[in-house]
């Protein structure tokens, strides 16, 4: 049987003294994201070297578990905001699992 686990890498990038602003809306969204159906771990971590430098690791349990994370308001609320305190889009890539 396939594993329909999803891992998530998802980088993001703070635009110059924004960087507290990005840290406080990403820790809102691990407290949220953690009671979604679905997820199975979802961990925020900051660049050492570069403080502006953000990384989600995310495990989902299916690409359906998935996508109705990316449909939640709070996270459609910061397309909103985006331009105003990133950088640059979020680079998100897809994974799985192989061994």
């Amino acid at each position: 049987m396939e594993n329909s686990q999803v891992t998530v890498m998802a980088l993001i990038k703070a635009k110059d003294g924004m960087v507290d602003v990005v840290k406080k809306e990403l820790l809102s969204w691990v407290e949220n994201t953690r009671k979604e159906s679905g997820c199975i771990a979802y961990d925020l971590h900051q660049s050492k070297e570069i403080p502006g430098y953000f990384m989600f690791y995310e495990i989902w349990a299916s690409s359906e578990a998935l996508d109705k994370h990316i449909a939640m308001p709070y996270i459609q609320d910061i397309t909103k905001k985006s331009a105003e305190i990133f950088a640059e889009p979020i680079q998100v890539t897809l994974w799985r699992k192989e061994s």
